[in-house]
């Protein structure tokens, strides 16, 4: 079998961490990028203890950066010659976005960070994915590389109170529909994955706690297993798999998107996928 290999973002804790203990479990060498070098770092060389020998590596990476993201991408591929497999999991919590104080003069600039971390990075480590995916031939399983992202239920559900994390979150539902459904025909594929409460470093323990009393924390054991049942030979692209506080009688179930309204908007829809073909011939 030949050796494979992964890169992801956000590796240093949470659903990240526990996703490159799971694929080096799987004998599938890790590139561990993440904003927390120490934290990185320390788990790379934890993994490579473990495993008596040189499984991970890691680098720093500001994902909302793009000169950030690439450099850490390319030292991947310098390390491991091929990536199979890439994993945007980083991802921060709602912030205050818009300044509510009424008695200001003029206007302030909205913070969007929120949106240039959970979208606008997770574009820029598929696209970075997708690049060097066509430049490799298949892999043993006949794909050229997979990716699966971390959305959330604020992906598929609107959340009043978390706009920003609510839009970034559909954000990744309605590109991996969309974009997933297409990638198969260059042998890639790209799923993601939209967990409920997960007890992480997003958030707060008290919330988490209070999470806990109510039976409302998704496992992420859970999680974990869907990330491990799309590696392989799986084909599965453009799917979104909600994890929730019953994985254990509900499994990853994957969620649709809405009904077409009538004939004549899937025909539009259909003539706009059409149309928007040749955006995506190689040039």
């Amino acid at each position: 079998m030949a050796e494979q290999y992964a890169y992801l973002t956000g590796g240093a804790s949470g659903i990240g961490k526990a996703v490159a203990e799971m694929l080096v479990k799987n004998n599938i060498k890790v590139f561990i990028a993440d904003r927390d070098s120490d934290g990185a770092q320390n788990l790379a060389d934890e993994l490579n203890k473990n495993n008596n020998g040189a499984v991970a590596s890691s680098a720093h990476v500001d994902v909302a950066n793009w000169n950030s993201q690439a450099k850490a991408f390319s030292q991947a591929v310098a390390d491991f010659g091929r990536i199979d497999y890439v994993y945007p999991i980083a991802g921060v919590g709602e912030r205050p976005w818009l300044v509510n104080d009424p008695s200001q003069s003029g206007f302030s600039m909205p913070d969007l960070s929120v949106l240039d971390i959970d979208l606008t990075g997770v574009l820029y480590t598929v696209s970075l994915a997708i690049q060097q995916f066509r430049k490799q031939k298949q892999g043993e399983h006949g794909f050229r590389g997979k990716i699966v992202t971390v959305a959330s239920i604020c992906g598929i559900y609107a959340v009043p109170t978390v706009p920003v994390y609510t839009a970034a979150k559909h954000g990744i539902v309605g590109f991996t529909r969309s974009y997933g459904a297409h990638l198969p025909t260059e042998k890639i594929t790209l799923n993601a994955v939209c967990p409920n409460i997960v007890r992480t470093g997003i958030s707060t323990e008290a919330f988490y706690d209070l999470a806990e009393k109510q039976n409302l924390l998704a496992p992420i054991e859970g999680v974990v297993e869907t990330f491990e049942k799309l590696l392989g030979p799986n084909p599965t692209s453009g799917e979104c798999f909600e994890i929730g506080p019953n994985y254990k009688k509900t499994g990853a179930a994957p969620r649709k998107q809405p009904e077409y309204l009538d004939p004549e908007t899937e025909t539009s829809c259909d003539l706009i996928y059409q149309r928007s073909l040749k955006l995506h011939q190689p040039r």
